[in-house]
């Protein structure tokens, strides 16, 4: 754990300022947090620098093999996308990932022992809007890395799963003993900081709230948090708190999008602009998403396809709601040629940060939505069918809401209305089997530790598990190319099989398979982090 003291201290660095008196300097070179522009000053360090997203895409079911004579691979994204150990350095590499949390939670820390030290001073001092939105970041890098490097939460086996140290106070000590607990008790410990910091999330001082947890973010990430925390009723609750009674004012206008002029720069920028109600809060990140899942080569050997696109994905799921193939306002993009296969949405921009303009070197980087109306719509359909049959007709008005504000085509001639009944029908086995690693479907056996509201278990062909097959695939497509499909993967314990597609575009090997709850589903910690004696998780 060293690595996180060698963090705090360059967190700390970043409010370094000149001084023209040595006496005037705190002893370490360090500079004091002694007001309130330099607790929001040290607080915009607070959110990841590195994202998840290219490990966990690139782990999921949303890529496939395209064979070793495709050259556009390196060993770190062969060993991410056989769910190895990696080895391989990396910006966006598991290590990147864990100091990039970490750094975010000591700068959280640091802004409340500075808040907590200053209204000791004055009582009277109103920090509050500044320890919100210093505890929920704490609580989402926390929340990042429990999904990341654990297994999934569940009631069953989370008190007994190796959890990651949660980070409550700033270092004041070398290489200072961690424990990584369990899944359970980080749990416990995300929900205390976000508690403590709903109330008071307020937006008076954000330049730009977007870029910060605002209120509807806040309640975003709640809403997400509880129901990955199997407590559907209080994550419908913060859902409903952030959409208001009026969502489909707060989605995506993917009709406006599709009357843009159709290039892929000015796509991806207004997908991610900070003015769109969608866009609940952007995060900016080093990454290579932007090449990875945009009109470019980059990792090409393992791509989300043709094949997976009309079997499993996008072109799949709109038979769902009009049995004609009609598609998105905004449709997938096809690209094909030699050593390319690759059927996307235009969502992330590739962006890049020169270090040296002359050698023409840098950083790949991207901004992206960390939470976003439409995922919020799709997440509180999915508590709600998990609440019971009482709340299915919830659950089936907020998947028709998706539809009707995403799905192409002439009203008259297209049906919208999704209900149990053609949902059943289309998730039936009489109209679709589940899927096998060589014949796709968007249905896949799903085997989660958890039940529903009822304790009813999540078996093969009831209506619960049909509605769930559903909203997962509309989820799935929302997301895409985001990395939050590999959470649903682990939270139901669904089977990945890896396959090589042929030149015909067919699946035509079998190259392994993660199953159901496997112990991989935990990405590997650092190695320089079990080298300094943390538990490393089982294989």
């Amino acid at each position: 754990m060293k690595k996180i003291h060698i963090i705090l201290t360059a967190a700390i660095a970043l409010l370094s300022v000149s001084c023209d008196k040595f006496l005037d300097k705190m002893p370490d070179n360090r500079t004091e947090i002694d007001s309130p522009e330099k607790i929001q000053a040290i607080l915009t360090s607070a959110y990841p620098s590195t994202d998840y997203m290219l490990v966990t895409e690139f782990m999921s079911d949303n890529v496939d093999d395209y064979g070793k004579n495709n050259p556009n691979t390196d060993r770190f994204i062969d060993e991410v996308y056989a769910w190895a150990d990696v080895t391989e350095t990396d910006n966006e590499d598991p290590e990147s990932i864990w100091e990039a949390s970490y750094h975010a939670i000591a700068c959280a820390n640091e802004a409340l022992k500075a808040i907590d030290k200053l209204q000791e001073e004055d009582p009277t001092a109103d920090f509050s809007a500044e320890r919100a939105e210093a505890l929920l970041c704490r609580a989402y890098n926390h929340f990042i890395l429990v999904n990341v490097f654990c297994m999934a939460y569940n009631k069953e086996t989370s008190d007994k799963d190796l959890g990651v140290p949660y980070m409550t106070k700033p270092e004041t000590t070398l290489k200072p003993p961690y424990e990584r607990g369990n899944v359970a008790q980080v749990y416990e410990l995300i929900e205390k900081d976000l508690k403590e910091a709903l109330p008071y999330v307020s937006e008076r001082y954000y330049t730009v709230p977007k870029y910060h947890f605002n209120t509807k973010a806040a309640y975003a990430f709640a809403a997400r948090f509880y129901l990955y925390y199997e407590k559907w009723d209080e994550s419908v609750k913060y859902a409903t708190e952030c959409l208001g009674s009026e969502p489909e004012s707060l989605l995506r206008d993917w009709a406006y999008q599709s009357t843009m002029t159709q290039k892929y720069s000015p796509i991806v920028e207004h997908y991610i602009d900070a003015a769109l109600n969608s866009n609940l809060l952007l995060m900016t990140a080093y990454s290579k998403m932007g090449l990875a899942f945009g009109p470019y080569y980059v990792y090409s050997r393992y791509s989300h396809g043709n094949y997976l696109a009309q079997t499993e994905t996008g072109e799949a799921l709109p038979n769902l709601w009009n049995g004609s193939n009609q598609t998105y306002y905004m449709g997938m993009k096809e690209y094909e040629a030699t050593n390319l296969d690759k059927t996307i949405f235009w969502k992330l921009p590739y962006l890049f940060e020169y270090t040296d303009p002359v050698a023409r070197i840098g950083y790949y980087r991207t901004v992206y939505p960390a939470f976003a109306s439409d995922q919020v719509l799709l997440e509180r359909a999915e508590a709600n069918i998990l609440r019971g049959p009482d709340h299915y007709q919830e659950a089936l008005d907020d998947m028709n809401l998706w539809v009707k504000n995403i799905a192409s085509g002439d009203p008259e001639r297209l049906p919208r209305v999704l209900d149990q009944a053609r949902i059943n029908s289309w998730f039936g086995d009489e109209n679709m089997r589940y899927a096998v690693w060589d014949t796709s479907r968007v249905k896949k056996h799903l085997n989660p530790h958890f039940k529903t509201a009822q304790g009813e278990t999540i078996k093969d062909g009831t209506d619960a598990e049909r509605m769930l097959q559903c909203v997962l695939a509309m989820k799935r497509v929302e997301q895409l190319g985001q990395g939050l499909r590999w959470f649903d993967i682990k939270r139901y314990g669904i089977q990945i099989d890896r396959r090589i597609i042929n030149a015909a575009g067919r699946p035509y090997r079998k190259t392994g398979t993660l199953e159901a709850h496997d112990p991989r589903q935990a990405v590997q910690i650092p190695k320089k982090v079990s080298d300094a004696g943390i538990e490393k998780n089982p294989r």
